[in-house]
């Protein structure tokens, strides 16, 4: 027998972000860390016009020692209703 709707029946919305990852060139200089969060805030001021919804850190191990990166997840704002 089928359950009945209820009227605290919950509706979910599909949800995507944009992202975008950066990292430090590989091979030497790849581990330098203070140079990454420098190259990251230049990255954030020129996306243009977008909602900045999280940043993550990560460390990938490698050959050539660790490469840290961040990953910058957004969204584009909705378009507002029409002028006329």
């Amino acid at each position: 027998m089928a359950a009945k709707n209820t009227k605290k029946q919950r509706r979910i919305d599909d949800w995507t972000a944009l992202h975008s990852s950066l990292a430090n060139p590989e091979g030497r200089g790849q581990a330098r860390l203070p140079r990454l969060p420098i190259r990251l805030a230049s990255a954030i001021r020129s996306p243009g016009d977008v909602d900045l919804l999280d940043i993550t850190f990560h460390t990938e191990v490698t050959d050539d020692g660790n490469r840290p990166s961040f990953t910058v997840y957004y969204d584009r704002p909705s378009p507002g209703p029409a002028q006329g």
